[in-house]
């Protein structure tokens, strides 16, 4: 989901950055909105290089469309998040001063909104500020109350920043959907696999985990009891699953196999390595000819998972597949969905630098043997959404025969 991250100028501005980093790891996409007191205490840059945004720091940048802007984010984001909030920005929310981006986004904006409020106990206390937070409160704004302790100020009281945890795990809150799949059990596959060549060499690909990591993260959101089994990757854990990592190719498949047995949902989202060298038990010195190596099939996950469900042995899960591919995308999407006995295979073309592997943003077709759907080029969380809304469509389907063919016994 897209977060408008607002930064007001006071001290906790600092925690922020761990915010915006909190909410990435969740599957997030973070764009900046600070005033102009917030650029004293915390540059710019800073949250340009965590959130790989521009930031927004005026009411009026430059360019043709500066002046509807603010109209624009406000239509796209699903969380307006204010960290810090200061006195004086409560204050221009909870009376309608729209004098500053931030501000006049709060206005626009039909998205929930969280503060995060920060300041001296005095003015926290103060019955003006008390008002507008009351104010604010009734119309749906949610608060994350601030902390006790020793202040920048020198004070000791009420006023300090809520922790960065604290104020993502309330941001989650905001923007909890609808608990679709509570009670369901989701495993997921993600990042690459290695395959060593000896001890020090390996044969890997470009993927980053972000797209499978990305579902995990919203079947989470979603209710699900989400395990995701990860090849080796850079990212941090989503909030609220179990990640099981491992590294080679037989790794994953003996993970996914035994997890899988009791899953409503499989997702195969890993580029799990077709061929694996035969290990050398030594480093191979280097020598002034050619090395040739002798690469060994690896275990096909897809194919066995779809094989153990033909003889009833996954139950009724939802079995989902990836392929990547560089040319012919959804005509061998389509083969594979068949030859592999799934559900959906969520067709992608790795070919083009701005999407695919190692990127933050994916375009998918998603194909089934009823239809076909193209998910335009958008963020991998986006993305993951998109997925998780067609597979509980096609478990909603399932479910829907099997309680007619009940209902037809009885």
């Amino acid at each position: 989901m897209l977060i408008a991250l607002g930064v007001t100028g006071g001290i906790g501005a600092y925690k922020a950055v761990e915010v915006a980093r909190g909410l990435q790891n969740n599957g997030h996409d973070v764009v900046a909105v600070m005033t102009e007191h917030a650029t004293q205490f915390v540059g710019p840059v800073t949250f340009e290089a965590i959130t790989r945004r521009p930031v927004i720091t005026g009411q009026y940048e430059p360019g043709a469309n500066a002046d509807v802007e603010h109209v624009a984010l406000a239509t796209a984001i699903d969380l307006l998040l204010v960290a810090p909030a200061t006195a004086n920005i409560i204050g221009k929310f909870a009376n309608g001063i729209a004098d500053d981006f931030l501000s006049t986004l709060y206005l626009a904006t039909r998205a929930p909104v969280v503060l995060a409020p920060a300041m001296n106990t005095n003015m926290w206390e103060h019955e003006a500020v008390q008002r507008n937070l009351q104010a604010l409160a009734a119309r749906g704004v949610g608060m994350v109350e601030p902390g006790e302790g020793f202040l920048a100020c020198g004070w000791t009281g009420k006023g300090r920043l809520a922790e960065p945890a604290d104020i993502v795990a309330a941001a989650e809150r905001a923007l909890k959907p609808a608990q679709t799949l509570r009670g369901a059990t989701v495993v997921v596959s993600a990042g690459p696999t290695f395959e060593d060549i000896d001890p020090v060499r390996y044969v890997g690909n470009r993927s980053s985990g972000r797209m499978g990591y990305a579902i995990a993260a919203d079947a989470a959101r979603r209710g699900a009891a989400v395990t995701l089994v990860s090849g080796p990757t850079a990212l941090a854990a989503p909030s609220g699953v179990e990640v099981v990592r491992v590294r080679a190719a037989a790794e994953m498949r003996d993970a996914m196999v035994a997890r899988a047995t009791s899953a409503d949902i499989v997702v195969m989202a890993a580029a799990v390595a077709d061929y694996a060298p035969v290990r050398a038990p030594e480093k191979i010195t280097k020598d002034a000819g050619e090395m040739v190596l002798r690469l060994t099939r690896t275990p096909d996950i897809l194919s066995e998972l779809g094989d153990r469900r033909a003889r009833g042995e996954l139950g009724d899960a939802v079995l989902v597949g990836f392929a990547a591919e560089t040319s012919d995308v959804v005509a061998r999407a389509r083969e594979k969905r068949r030859r592999k006995q799934v559900d959906l295979v969520v067709a992608n073309d790795v070919s083009q630098a701005d999407r695919g592997f190692d990127v933050d943003q994916n375009a998918v077709t998603l194909v089934t043997a009823e239809d076909e759907q193209d998910v335009p080029l958008q963020s991998k969380a986006d993305v993951a959404r998109a997925i998780l809304d067609r597979v509980e469509a096609l478990r909603a389907a399932r479910q829907g025969r099997v309680g007619t063919k009940t209902r037809g016994g009885d």
